[in-house]
């Protein structure tokens, strides 16, 4: 599935879709776990016009707490193998990881950290075994890695661009992980994009 046809896809929430399609840029909190015990680069960033970069990161965050609901929704559906579930599981957990990061990072760069939405939309009655869930969730995490290529020119912050890049590789590993569980084949060309 290619990026552009991601970001219209009518499962994905609206604001999601936009996002991605807007811009390409999503920067998953682990990204942050490298700048959150940096001092140095939160006062630089508080210094400089930093609203650009922090509505990335709180649009990232709004993705990221998006994420585990849609994770949840996996888990919860009774159409997962233990197994599965565990992973799925997993990646949740990675996910608020990242959440709970980016919002420490919004907060540390003087933004105010997005809240949860109550309700998201899913695409629940198309999710009608477990080959469905997986799915679902590679191509939310495919979102994410090709967002994570638009991240790494769109910040401000030069420190930021490194860590979009650098968490790239998660994300990556996420769709790798469920293609595999799907039959494909996890790595499909030399290069994403």
């Amino acid at each position: 599935m290619s990026f552009l046809l991601f970001a219209n896809d009518p499962r994905l929430d609206p604001a999601r879709r936009a996002f991605i399609g807007r811009s390409g840029a999503l920067l998953s909190a682990s990204a942050v776990a490298l700048l959150a015990g940096c001092e140095s680069l939160a006062a630089n960033q508080k210094k400089s016009d930093s609203g650009g970069d922090v509505a990335i990161l709180n649009t990232a965050l709004g993705a990221e707490r998006e994420a585990i609901a849609a994770y949840q929704l996996g888990a919860d559906s009774g159409l997962l193998e233990p197994a599965v579930k565990s992973l799925a599981l997993k990646f949740q957990g990675h996910h608020k990881a990242h959440a709970d990061l980016l919002a420490a990072t919004v907060s540390k760069l003087g933004g105010h950290p997005v809240d949860a939405k109550a309700k998201y939309s899913f695409p629940v009655e198309k999710l009608k075994n477990q080959a469905d869930v997986l799915r679902f969730a590679a191509q939310l995490e495919q979102g994410a890695v090709s967002a994570y290529l638009g991240a790494v020119p769109a910040f401000d912050n030069r420190d930021l661009s490194k860590a979009a890049a650098s968490i790239l590789g998660d994300e990556a590993m996420h769709w790798a992980i469920l293609r595999n569980a799907l039959g494909e084949d996890p790595v499909p060309a030399a290069f994403v994009g």
